[in-house]
C-alpha cells in the first residue's frame, strides 16, 4: 500500500510525474488513487486535466477490464476510447454503437497524443491477469501515445452493422525516464560525474583511439543519466514479495540472516526485464529467492514445470532444492511467465 512516510507528501495533479509517487505504488481503492492525484476520477477510465490554454488533455488511464478490443502487453498497450454507459453492453465489454473522437474523453486523449504528453497508467484488479494485483490498484509508470486510429470493433452492433472505435497505442517509457526517488537522483548525479571524469582521463592518456586493440577503443561503458537503472531502490513489487515469504527462498527454503539480524533475499524475475524478454516488473512475475537460486534461475539451471515442480537441468551442489515451488496463497505466480522461462532455456539448450 502507498506509504506517505516512505514516499513523502504527494504533489498536485499534473501532466507526467506526480511528486512523491513512484511506479509500483499500490492503492486499495480508486478513491486512494484519486487522492494521490494519479487520476482525476473514481469511475471513468480516462482522466482529463485542463492544459495551460484551457483545453482538456488526458493525463492518466486506469486499465481495469476494459473493452474486448483492448490489448495489454505491459510494454505496449492497445487502448479503446470511452463511450457513454448507455452505449455499452451490460458487462461493459462491448459497444452497442460507434465511438467518436469528439466525445470529451476521447478528444482529450487525442490532444495528448498530438501534444506528445505522457500518460500515467494504473492497473486495476480486473485487468489482464498477468499483471493485475488482486483487490488493489497499482501505478505502473508513464507511457507515451505512439498512434491513434479509427478502426472497427471485433463485435458488430446488435443490428449487424460494424462499430467504429477510437483506439490508441501506448508504449511504456524506459525505466530511466520513470520517476526516480531522491536517493536515486543523487546516485544518478554521482554516476554522471564519474563518467565525465573517466572520459577526461581517457582523453588525457590517449589522444588516438587507434592505440587500443580492435573493439577496445572505449574502455569504459557510457552510462548517461538516460540509461541509469534503479540500482538503489528495491522495486516495490519485489519488496512486497520478499516480505510475503519473510525472505525464505521459494526454491530451496533457505532464509539468510546477517550478523545484524536482518534477513536477506532477492526478487528474481521469471521472465527477465529488458530486451529481448521484456518481462514486466509485477508480483506475478517475481520469486523470492536466495542469491544462489536467483543465479540458478537466471542461467536455466532450474526451471519450473507445469505442475509447479522444480526441474534441475544442471548440477546443483550444496543446499537441495524443493520438489515443488513454494507458493503463498496471496502470491499468484502466472503460468505464462513460468512457461516462457522454461521454453527459453529448452530452446537455448538445443544444438544449433
Amino acid at each position: 500500500m502507498i506509504n506517505l512516510r516512505q514516499y513523502g507528501a504527494m504533489g498536485e495533479r499534473v501532466i507526467g510525474h506526480i511528486g512523491g509517487v513512484v511506479p509500483g505504488a499500490v492503492f486499495p481503492r480508486r478513491t486512494n488513487v484519486k487522492r494521490a492525484n494519479l487520476h482525476g476520477d473514481t469511475m471513468r477510465g480516462i482522466s482529463r486535466l485542463k492544459d495551460t490554454d484551457g483545453s482538456y488533455v488526458a493525463d492518466a488511464i486506469v486499465l481495469n477490464g476494459g473493452y474486448e478490443d483492448d490489448e495489454d502487453d505491459w510494454v505496449r498497450i492497445k487502448y479503446t476510447g470511452a463511450s457513454p454507459d448507455k452505449e455499452k453492453s451490460k458487462d461493459g465489454k462491448r459497444l452497442l454503437r460507434s465511438q467518436s473522437w469528439e466525445y470529451r474523453d476521447n478528444a482529450a486523449l487525442k490532444l495528448s497524443f498530438e501534444r506528445g504528453y505522457p500518460i500515467r497508467i494504473i492497473r486495476g484488479p480486473e485487468g489482464d491477469s498477468r499483471y493485475s494485483l488482486p483487490g488493489n490498484y497499482r501505478y505502473d509508470g508513464l507511457y507515451r501515445i505512439t498512434a491513434s486510429r479509427t478502426t472497427f470493433s471485433k463485435t458488430p452492433a446488435p443490428d449487424g452493422s460494424p462499430i467504429e472505435i477510437c483506439q490508441v497505442d501506448l508504449e511504456r517509457l524506459p525505466d530511466p525516464e520513470q520517476e526516480l526517488t531522491p536517493v536515486e537522483r543523487e546516485v544518478a548525479s554521482v554516476l554522471v560525474r564519474q563518467e565525465v571524469r573517466l572520459k577526461e582521463e581517457m582523453n588525457e592518456t590517449a589522444s588516438d583511439p587507434s592505440e587500443f586493440a580492435d573493439g577496445e577503443s572505449e574502455r569504459f561503458p557510457t552510462t548517461r543519466a538516460t540509461s541509469i537503472q534503479r540500482i538503489v531502490r528495491d522495486a516495490a513489487a519485489a519488496r512486497r514479495i520478499k516480505e510475503l515469504y519473510d525472505h525464505e527462498c521459494q526454491v530451496c527454503g533457505m532464509r539468510l540472516v546477517g550478523p545484524d539480524g536482518k534477513p536477506y533475499s532477492e526478487g528474481a524475475h521469471i521472465r527477465p526485464l529488458g530486451n529481448p524478454h521484456n518481462g514486466p516488473d509485477v508480483e506475478r512475475n517475481i520469486l523470492c529467492l536466495c542469491p544462489n537460486c536467483h543465479v540458478r534461475l537466471d542461467i536455466g539451471a532450474v526451471v519450473i514445470d507445469e505442475d509447479w515442480s522444480i526441474i534441475v537441468r544442471a548440477g546443483v551442489f550444496g543446499h537441495d532444492v524443493r520438489s515443488e515451488l513454494k507458493r503463498h496463497k496471496k502470491h499468484r505466480v502466472h503460468e505464462e511467465y513460468v512457461q516462457y522461462h522454461r521454453d527459453w532455456w529448452q530452446k537455448k539448450s538445443r544444438p544449433s
